[in-house]
């Protein structure tokens, strides 16, 4: 087992790591910048060291300050969190040639995973179902309309890099096709540093099923259930859940068990989830992979009982994964999470500032994620997200009530959250009823 670990990230899950490695006796090592050198769990940790200025590129995202820190506080793992350099083969590279270990899996399951075409082409051959889509659309633009063509509109423009929606843009025909590659081409090169873009045919209102995934060095994969996160907002989850709502059991448990099987066949290691689309027509299509924890894993550990950091962590140092979980997981109750940001409720534009108020709430069944505390100052730098409010009850209606019951107990002051836009969601008839779809939210927010 390792006996140092350092985070290479920031916020609620920092926090977070901080807490498992505390409860396994391995020691934290936590990287701030000059942003940050006041939140909570830097206090926390049993090291901290400042790694740049308040941008993303001078800190978080900056490879050689993060190797420099790995050095100088001696760690012998690095666990990547989500987002920044969580999913960068490149980095992962460099931990391993520091002779530290990257807590994820294999830098080339990192590669193979990160190109969404190459991805839905291994996925594909495997046996997985795929939405129509395009390869990378290149050649001139008679030859990219052509390519879409052969896709059938309506289409979704996307990266193959990246992640979070950014650049994800419609296109109902061909008079559309021609900005939204450009627009999606612009803000692909500006955020992943790759301008490379692909199209899949449009499914309206689907749901967007995701399955939690372990596994380990030898072989063995399984998977932990699904979340529904179709509750979002400009293409980012807002409000996750599980078990999903109103689906057909086998079909959910033969995809997770065919999504295990496949990986396990490839040799995929350590955490992952394999997003999918859940169409109109009843129908599961693989979308993508994401190779790391995700901000929604509280959903799955509330169910399971799983400790999927502690799992993440011992499966990365090399355990098997028959010792890691038990032979039998079972679900308990419904578990729904909700993101909670500092941002306008109706815009969704964020509102940095300080926390003159920031009190959580406190209940049985109740569980907050945050890297905040009262007076913090939320900076326009990162993601505006401020904590995760998780809820666990023994059954979905009784989990909206209490979540309903926690947000109105969530006191924020200093800047504006998206806690009236969630709790319109929860009170939805739409969604108290089980029938999402990720433009549920949109179509609510134009309603009101």
């Amino acid at each position: 087992m390792f006996n140092k670990v350092l985070i290479a990230n920031r916020g609620a899950i920092a926090a977070r790591v901080v807490r498992a490695l505390r409860h396994m006796k391995i020691a934290s090592v936590v990287v701030y910048s000059e942003a940050d050198r006041d939140l909570p769990y830097v206090a926390q940790a049993d090291q901290a060291i400042c790694i740049g200025e308040a941008a993303p590129a001078a800190s978080y995202l900056n490879v050689d300050a993060l190797l420099a820190a790995i050095r100088q506080s001696a760690a012998d793992a690095v666990h990547p969190g989500y987002g920044f350099l969580s999913e960068n083969p490149e980095f992962a590279d460099a931990v391993g040639a520091l002779g530290a270990t990257f807590i994820g899996p294999q830098a080339r399951w990192l590669r193979a995973m990160g190109h969404k075409t190459a991805a839905r082409d291994l996925m594909g051959r495997h046996g997985m179902p795929l939405n129509p889509s395009s390869g990378v659309l290149c050649g001139s633009l008679d030859e990219q309309i052509e390519a879409v063509r052969r896709v059938g509109f309506p289409v979704l423009v996307k990266p193959v890099a990246g992640g979070g929606g950014i650049g994800m843009l419609p296109a109902r025909d061909e008079a559309e096709l021609g900005d939204a590659l450009v627009r999606a081409r612009s803000m692909s090169q500006r955020s992943f540093g790759n301008a490379d873009v692909y199209a899949e045919r449009l499914i309206e209102r689907p749901r967007h099923i995701e399955f939690q995934l372990l596994a380990d060095k030898y072989g063995q994969v399984r998977h932990l259930f699904e979340r529904d996160c179709s509750i979002q907002r400009r293409h980012q989850k807002v409000i996750e859940e599980s078990p999903a709502p109103r689906l057909p059991r086998a079909l959910i448990d033969e995809t997770g068990t065919r999504i295990a099987r496949i990986l396990g066949e490839l040799g995929y290691d350590v955490i992952g989830t394999a997003e999918m689309l859940y169409g109109p027509d009843g129908s599961l299509s693989f979308l993508e992979m994401n190779t790391r924890l995700q901000v929604e894993h509280a959903v799955t550990e509330a169910i399971t009982g799983i400790d999927l950091v502690q799992a993440q962590i011992r499966l990365a140092a090399g355990e098997r994964l028959d010792t890691v979980l038990p032979a039998a997981i079972e679900t308990v109750g419904h578990a729904i999470e909700v993101r909670v940001y500092a941002e306008d409720p109706r815009r969704f534009f964020p509102s940095p500032g300080q926390l003159t108020v920031f009190r959580p709430p406190c209940a049985h069944g109740v569980r907050v994620e945050t890297g905040y505390g009262e007076g913090d100052r939320v900076t326009p730098f990162y993601d505006p997200m401020l904590a995760k409010v998780i809820v666990h009850a023994a059954t979905r209606e009784r989990a909206i009530d209490e979540m309903l019951d926690a947000l109105a107990a969530f006191e924020v002051a200093g800047v504006k959250t998206n806690i009236p836009f969630a709790a319109n969601v929860l009170r939805s008839e739409p969604f108290r009823a089980g029938n999402v779809h990720t433009q549920l939210a949109t179509a609510l927010v134009a309603a009101a």
